[in-house]
């Protein structure tokens, strides 16, 4: 099992494919063992792609104690001297997102090229849904509450003509939520990194960043919203923008979307 220490943290990860080095910081909740992740993408065809469980999650470590966005931007860099990467390309996507942004300040020499994807600056620049309001939210409600936020084409009136592909959506949001729901940490863990994300300010440091940034965003996403991913591009000097048809999940929504991370990064 590759679990690596990195400071006083255990961190789960794999690495599968092969070209140039690929760091992809993944999202709220994530968990490598269920998919789609990463390593079912495309990415490892064109990469060799590293990600992993992140502070609080699945198979890494979930100490009861406060954590910073800053602590998140750590353990990546952490990371990536344990596996023995000088530097890489990188895509942080929502909450990754903002774990990538934290890497780039602190550790510019260590990325390439960076893509961010449904994120958000935080402060001035506006924040993403603050999921830390729905903790104390039924888990069946919250599901049902945050699938037109994930996509707001999912609303009441699709809902309403299309009640059988609603309920396909809810069982597979409640099946992933439910994963390994007993396991020892998962809700501290959870919660712990809820109250990180919703402390997530790059704002006023954002212009720091030098190396080539691609900013993409879903058109439909009520999560990280349009203009919020708008004002996180006009932040980064020279930075690319471009959305893709999908809500909060337009990666594997949109076949355009990995392929112009892909062109980004190769080209």
């Amino acid at each position: 099992m590759p679990i690596t220490a990195c400071g006083d943290l255990n961190i789960y990860y794999e690495i599968k494919g092969d070209g140039p080095r690929l760091l992809y910081i993944s999202g709220t909740g994530a968990d490598l063992r269920r998919t789609p992740n990463v390593f079912t993408s495309i990415f490892p065809d064109h990469f060799e792609t590293l990600s992993f469980d992140q502070r609080g999650l699945a198979q890494t470590d979930k100490p009861d104690e406060p954590y910073s966005m800053a602590q998140y931007g750590e353990d990546a860099a952490a990371l990536l001297d344990a596996v023995g990467w000088n530097d890489c390309y990188v895509i942080g996507a929502s909450f990754g997102g903002m774990v990538a942004q934290e890497l780039a300040l602190n550790h510019p020499n260590r990325i390439k090229k960076l893509v961010l994807c449904c994120t958000s600056t935080g402060g001035a620049g506006g924040a993403s849904y603050p999921l830390h309001e729905l903790q104390d939210m039924a888990l069946e409600e919250k599901i049902k509450f945050r699938l037109p936020i994930n996509d707001r084409r999912l609303d009441e009136k699709w809902q309403r003509e299309n009640p059988e592909k609603f309920q396909e959506l809810f069982e597979q949001g409640l099946k992933a939520a439910q994963y390994a729901a007993d396991e020892p940490g998962k809700t501290v863990g959870g919660r712990r990194q809820l109250e990180a994300r919703a402390n997530h300010n790059t704002y006023d440091r954002l212009p720091e960043l030098q190396m080539p940034v691609l900013v993409c965003g879903g058109r439909y996403d009520g999560q990280a919203e349009p203009e919020v991913v708008e004002n996180l591009a006009k932040r980064i000097p020279s930075a690319e923008l471009a959305f893709f048809e999908g809500g909060h999940f337009f990666l594997q929504q949109d076949p355009a979307a990995p392929k112009k991370i892909i062109e980004f990064f190769t080209i």
